[in-house]
């Protein structure tokens, strides 16, 4: 006897309290609300990562459309405007300002 209570042998763990039905009832609509608002959050940012995605699909898209012109032009025996002047470029300056300039380049398709 602890306290004035009887404890009984073999039994571990929470006791099972008597908890107000109306504070139950709230603190699992309160969990609801929050497990929304997660949802939520969690669609937006999916959403927005798909969204970055297609943008950079698009991108590499024009970029590769843009080579396909390139070599159909070579092959015709023409030489793009924009290969004559990553050549010149190439041979006037040093790597570091060509690489720029390519970079500048595919930025712009």
């Amino acid at each position: 006897m602890v306290g004035g209570k009887v404890k009984k042998p073999g039994k571990r763990g929470r006791k099972p309290a008597k908890i107000d039905l109306k504070a139950k009832l709230e603190r699992s609509r309160q969990s609801a609300r929050e497990c929304r608002a997660r949802k939520k959050l969690r669609y937006q940012y999916l959403e927005e990562l798909v969204s970055s995605k297609e943008r950079a699909i698009c991108a590499l898209r024009e970029e590769l459309e843009m080579y396909k012109q390139w070599c159909t032009a070579m092959d015709q025996g023409k030489i793009p405007s924009e290969i004559k002047a990553l050549l010149t470029g190439d041979e006037q300056k040093p790597p570091q300002s060509s690489s720029t300039k390519s970079s500048k380049n595919s930025n712009q398709s």
